[in-house]
């Protein structure tokens, strides 16, 4: 499998691109490692580019920025976090599939999981660019745009990927919407409190 395959596809043709990913013959790791660990350096190099270089500010205040060492820890524990955060996605995806009627063997089911969960995340890290420019109206700004396409490919795809019928489809779409949203806060809050509590934010003038 190509690196980043279908990315621009999915956010272009989606209906067509959903199609492709289930016919493809892959497995669950292919697909996982061909993706996220380039998506996911998207939010975190930028990120790191902007609290450090840029800066943002709360109110007009002050412009803030994090030390070198204090970015690179946040950034860093981010990045795993975003691995991990995907991988536990896919394999909820693929645990409720038999509940509503997927009959793919267990190693299609896998595979089809883990892409669902691939690509649906897929705008929320491309929209991670922005974090070069770090002000939280703009950065709050294009991850709700991002996450109601993402919803938008849910919903599009989970008929096509996992070969149900849309009345079957469109509740397991629901519980992955839902399981999706409570992994995405919840990774984000476990992130800035670790960070918080074991490396100690350091602010720069």
């Amino acid at each position: 499998m190509a690196i980043l395959d279908h990315t621009l596809g999915i956010l272009l043709h989606p209906d067509s691109e959903w199609k492709a990913i289930r016919n493809q013959k892959s497995s669950f790791q292919q697909v996982f490692l061909s993706h996220v660990p380039f998506l996911a350096l998207i939010p975190c190099v930028s990120a790191f580019i902007g609290v450090t270089q840029v800066g943002w500010s709360v109110g007009g205040g002050d412009v803030i920025r994090l030390s070198v060492n204090s970015a690179l820890a946040f950034c860093v524990l981010a990045y795993f976090a975003f691995l991990a955060g995907v991988f536990v996605f896919g394999e909820f995806i693929n645990w409720m599939s038999r509940t509503y009627g997927v009959t793919d063997s267990q190693e299609q089911r896998h595979y089809e999981g883990t892409a669902m969960a691939v690509y649906v995340t897929t705008p929320l890290f491309l929209v991670g660019v922005f974090n070069l420019y770090p002000e939280p109206w703009l950065v709050v700004s294009v991850l709700v745009m991002a996450m109601a396409y993402s919803v938008y490919l849910v919903y599009e795809g989970t008929p096509i990927l996992m070969n149900i019928d849309k009345d079957r489809a469109f509740m397991y779409s629901s519980s992955i919407v839902t399981i999706g949203l409570v992994m995405l806060v919840t990774t984000m809050i476990a992130t800035v409190i670790v960070w918080g509590l074991f490396m100690s934010p350091v602010y720069v003038d």
